[in-house]
């Protein structure tokens, strides 16, 4: 068993294990595990050819994903708990996150506990992109109001906006801040802002692709996602000036248009009812569960 810091040089080993098995959830993604490596410190380890992708903080250490191989046994799971007690003071803390419902049977028959998380909202491209019908009426409605009161430019997603990107980024969090005066919303607005930097600062060695919409030549909304798996496109971060009505809803439906997949992960709420509803309100059609694994007397 070897045990390597998680680095961009790694993405192909990763992205190896990942596809050996077709994933809905996505942070069966190596973007949305590679983010995060400035708020963790992220490793892996290879036990028995399954990959095993661990998070460690000031708080503890926890697997990300399931163990990632063709075959998966018993001893590889003992070992990945082995692996986080040695960090955890608290062996409590030792957990297995992000398991899809296909696998829970296999954690339940070796006596662990099931917990369910937020999971993924999965909705039809095609229906995004033509807002049809009275579920989308508000939606249209509000795209027809910014196409008809702003004139504006709409172009993909470009390297060179990184800047002009993040400084809308923050302003939008505090735009958030003010709406939504919850301290874990707060911390979750800080987070998202030191992921975005490093999706940016490495938009195209992720594979990352967007969409950016101007106005009076200065930067309004960006949108910018990756391709999870052949029928499936991930939007990983949509930002907008909250003051501009319609705005969002334009954006949206744009980026549908231009997608080629049959399907789009608008991803999960984080347990908070604000994002809740903003998720459903696109008529998802499915909700890609999630679960967390951990022993009986966590």
């Amino acid at each position: 068993m070897i045990s390597e810091i998680l680095s961009l040089n790694d993405k192909n080993k990763i992205v190896r294990y990942l596809n050996l098995k077709y994933h809905s959830l996505s942070a069966y993604s190596f973007v949305n595990i590679y983010i995060w490596r400035k708020l963790y410190k992220i490793f892996y380890a290879l036990i028995d050819d399954c990959l095993c992708v661990f998070f460690r903080d000031n708080i503890g250490c926890f697997a990300y994903l399931p163990p990632l191989g063709s075959r998966v046994n018993p001893h590889v799971v003992d070992e990945c708990f082995k692996i986080m007690d040695n960090f955890n003071a608290n062996r409590q803390l030792s957990r297995i996150e992000n398991v899809e419902e296909s696998d829970i049977g296999f954690f339940k028959e070796l006596g662990y506990a099931v917990i369910e998380k937020s999971g993924d909202y999965l909705c039809r491209r095609d229906e995004l992109a033509a807002l049809r019908g009275d579920r989308f009426k508000s939606k249209r409605a509000a795209y027809n109001f910014f196409v008809r009161n702003y004139k504006f430019s709409c172009g993909l997603f470009m390297i060179n906006d990184k800047t002009a990107a993040l400084r809308l980024c923050q302003e939008w969090a505090q735009q958030r801040r003010k709406a939504f005066p919850d301290k874990v919303y707060q911390g979750m607005c800080d987070d998202n802002f030191i992921c975005q930097q490093e999706a940016l600062s490495h938009f195209r060695a992720l594979g990352l692709s967007g969409l950016k919409v101007k106005i009076d030549d200065k930067l309004r909304a960006y949108t910018i996602g990756f391709k999870l798996n052949p029928d499936t496109f991930c939007v990983l971060f949509e930002i907008t000036d909250l003051d501009i009505k319609g705005l969002a809803q334009y954006i949206f439906r744009a980026f549908s248009e231009k997608l080629n997949c049959k399907y789009i992960n608008i991803m999960d709420d984080s347990g908070l009812d604000n994002l809740r509803k903003v998720k459903l309100s696109y008529h998802p059609f499915k909700l890609c569960n999630s679960y967390i694994i951990s022993r009986k007397d966590a």
